[in-house]
């Protein structure tokens, strides 16, 4: 690390669990976000912030008023702009030591596994059951470690899957084996802007203990958390055998 990255990274240095070797992994690790809205934007951020080298944004949409509300990685300015273009150029702002990878298109069955296998981790923050069913599949089949998290009015989700890994070790579709067949959209039910905010924030913790290896991971684990109640529960998730993406029938 040269002087520059010493001081801008001095209190991760600082934390005997991540030292200097940790900071140096993070900037040489590469994680695919899949989503830049309101879960994604504060995990870009602050996955940025610590310096994660290669940073792969993944959104189709533009960046619309609606959006300020929680998707703080944007400007009134950057309505009607690319959410990927503006991304990168405020990643970058916060951090010139990352390079950050657009990818304005959405993600599909043809796509993904050419697209992941060149991340070491994916952090989903998208908004729909079928991008987050995608991206379980994919990890499993590369067996890359997959961080998830969901948020709908006051109440909060995050997890982290790594079937891979055999027992003890769900994947999403053990919680969710099927497509709802009806999920209204957070602009009918609505959204908490800082509980997103916390969510992702929660998701890059998340993220950065998966690629140093540190504490207790939370893959077997859902963490649920309600807003109104200042409650936050860690649901034990046991596999399914006959789960139709990771089990043995």
């Amino acid at each position: 690390m040269n002087n520059n990255q010493q001081l801008r990274y001095a209190r991760h240095i600082a934390l005997p669990e991540i030292g200097e070797a940790g900071q140096r992994r993070l900037l040489n690790s590469k994680v695919l976000v899949v989503g830049a809205g309101g879960l994604g934007s504060p995990l870009l951020l602050y996955l940025a912030a610590a310096g994660v080298k290669t940073l792969g944004v993944m959104d189709a949409d533009r960046v619309a008023l609606s959006n300020l509300q929680r998707q703080i990685l944007y400007e009134t300015q950057d309505v009607g702009s690319h959410k990927v273009q503006s991304a990168q150029y405020a990643l970058r702002d916060l951090n010139p030591d990352i390079h950050c990878v657009t990818y304005n298109y959405r993600l599909d069955e043809h796509n993904i596994d050419a697209l992941i296998s060149d991340y070491d981790l994916v952090a989903d923050a998208s908004d729909n059951f079928a991008t987050r069913l995608l991206c379980n599949a994919a990890c499993l089949r590369q067996q890359k470690t997959l961080v998830a998290a969901a948020v709908m009015g006051f109440t909060g989700q995050l997890y982290t899957f790594k079937p891979y890994l055999g027992d003890a070790h769900p994947c999403y579709q053990c919680i969710y084996p099927q497509l709802p067949s009806s999920v209204p959209p957070c602009s009918a039910t609505g959204v908490l802007g800082s509980l997103a905010g916390q969510m992702g924030s929660w998701q890059a913790t998340e993220v950065i203990k998966e690629l140093l290896g540190l504490g207790e991971s939370l893959s077997g684990y859902m963490m649920v958390v309600d807003a109104l109640s200042n409650s936050i529960r860690k649901i034990k998730v046991p596999p399914k055998p006959n789960c139709i993406c990771c089990g043995t029938p």
